[in-house]
């Protein structure tokens, strides 16, 4: 039965990835019942897991644990303690059988480019300064603006469309304008000439040029088994292997009935105040009922998302690295970036004289890489790491294969569009639904965002003195007072002030 209007407010939650157990876990603590239902028949954490293979544990996509949210950074500390690493941030571009450190060294750069095409990027720097694209709309002139055209094209246009599959034209300057803010050629050469490190204020540090970051000893994946623990600990209840088929607003009463399948098992019904959501925003507007309007459900369909695959081998390293991971920014190859997971834990490979690489390649799903058998795609992988210069024949001992469907949602001309034509009118006709997280809000977060939007929802269900807007989550974690939806930033990125979350 629904709770009692004097009772805490009962809470289904769909998805255990970072936002779904932010949320679940605030709430059970706070004392509303909480049910967290996730298809996943064994793994919490989405795409913030970590999968095991013959004790190799895999992190799907990198997960650097770093924010400028000291609370969020808190959250972390409380959940695993000990258990968080601090390690060195090392990466490297490859580029024309070369390497380039990244952030980029000013002289390896130099060396690695030459005199020559050094100064057309200089020279195309200098133009893009004096004669901007005005109101640039794609990532290429967005890009284009802040570092010139010719290193555009070699350090971004490569790798971008590798990992989108379209060209940068088509791509937002949205995307670029999240994930790289406050980078330009600038800021790069300077940091790459004065580096700064141990500084003490997060929220002036461009996430691109960090040095050092934390990170779970086994893997993200242990970050939100602690999460769902935490939940059980306080009452709440995470189901795995559910998946919810239909959600229906009750007419004659407030609430929801969530429909959901266990396993191979028939259709049951749960009840709750309210829903919170990090499913697929596509997905999630096709299930609700009563029907949405035509144009939200157009808009819906109107959502597109990327897919990628991790092809992690394991490996005799006869030609070691230390790089967390190297951006591959070679047409040649399919591959758009290596891991070395190693590198980012020690304990996440078991065997000292063993490396295990992990392989990502970008695709959508049921195209030709995504329907690779597994064996084609170890030999593929292999392949190109030898192409690469990574390992030499031979030194690849075993592979394991692990898809990601909707990684990535896709930033193209109309997305934004779509977002706000679904946004309003959920907003108008469905209460009690709140949309959270990465797929859930079609907002390309990293995991440290996906919590910020979980804690300001369970905030906002607790009914504390203030409502917060939880599509004011910067991107880049900057933290801004808004109190108006129609004010004068329009891209949906800030969040009321850390402190104010605390009131």
């Amino acid at each position: 039965m629904p709770a009692s209007p004097s009772s805490p407010k009962r809470v289904a939650i769909i998805g255990a990835g970072p936002a779904g157990l932010t949320a679940a876990w605030q709430l059970s603590r706070a004392g509303a019942p909480v049910t967290v239902f996730e298809a996943d028949p064994h793994l919490v954490g989405g795409i913030a897991r970590t999968v095991e293979y013959k004790g190799f544990r895999f992190d799907i996509g990198g997960h650097r644990f770093f924010s400028k949210s000291q609370e969020v950074e808190e959250l972390w500390t409380e959940l695993l303690k000990d258990d968080m690493l601090l390690r060195p941030r090392s990466s490297r571009i490859y580029y024309q059988g070369k390497f380039y450190t990244y952030p980029l060294k000013a002289g390896e750069s130099l060396r690695n480019l030459g005199l020559l095409e050094s100064g057309r990027c200089v020279a195309s720097y200098a133009w893009a300064r004096l004669f901007p694209v005005k109101n640039p709309q794609s990532f290429e002139d967005w890009v284009s603006n802040q570092f010139g055209r010719r290193l555009f094209g070699i350090f971004f246009k490569t790798y971008t469309e590798k990992v989108w599959g379209m060209s940068c034209r088509e791509i937002s300057a949205d995307w670029a304008a999240q994930r790289i803010k406050g980078l330009s050629l600038a800021s790069a050469v300077w940091n790459a000439l004065f580096p700064q490190k141990g500084t003490g204020d997060r929220s002036q540090t461009v996430k691109t040029l960090i040095d050092q970051f934390r990170y779970p000893r086994l893997g993200p994946g242990m970050m939100w088994e602690a999460a769902a623990a935490k939940t059980r600990e306080h009452g709440g209840e995470v189901r795995m292997g559910c998946r919810v088929t239909g959600l229906e607003k009750q007419a004659d009463r407030p609430g929801w009935q969530v429909r959901y399948v266990e396993g191979q098992g028939a259709e049951e019904v749960f009840e709750a105040e309210h829903v919170i959501s990090s499913a697929p925003l596509r997905e999630l507007v096709k299930a609700i009922r009563p029907a949405v309007s035509a144009e939200a459900l157009a808009a819906a369909n109107g959502l597109r998302y990327r897919d990628f695959l991790t092809v992690a081998l394991i490996v005799r390293p006869s030609r070691p690295f230390d790089d967390n991971w190297i951006y591959i920014h070679e047409p040649g190859v399919k591959v758009g970036r290596v891991q070395n997971f190693g590198s980012w834990s020690p304990e996440m490979v078991p065997d000292p004289k063993l490396a295990c690489y992990g392989l990502e390649y970008f695709c959508f799903e049921g195209d030709g890489l995504w329907s690779m058998s597994d064996a084609d795609l170890i030999a593929l992988g292999s392949r190109e790491l030898q192409s690469l210069g990574l390992v030499r024949e031979g030194d690849v001992v075993d592979g394991h294969v692990v898809r990601q469907p909707k990684a990535y949602p896709v930033y193209d001309d109309d997305y934004a569009r779509h977002v706000a034509v679904i946004r309003d009118e959920l907003e108008a006709r469905y209460s009690g639904l709140h949309l959270v997280g990465r797929n859930g809000m079609h907002k390309y977060n990293n995991q440290d965002h996906s919590m910020m939007t979980a804690l300001l929802v369970a905030r906002n269900i607790l009914g504390g003195r203030t409502q917060y807007d939880v599509w004011r989550v910067n991107q880049d974690a900057e933290y801004h007072e808004e109190a108006s939806r129609d004010g004068d930033d329009q891209t949906g990125r800030q969040v009321p002030r850390a402190q104010e979350l605390r009131s």
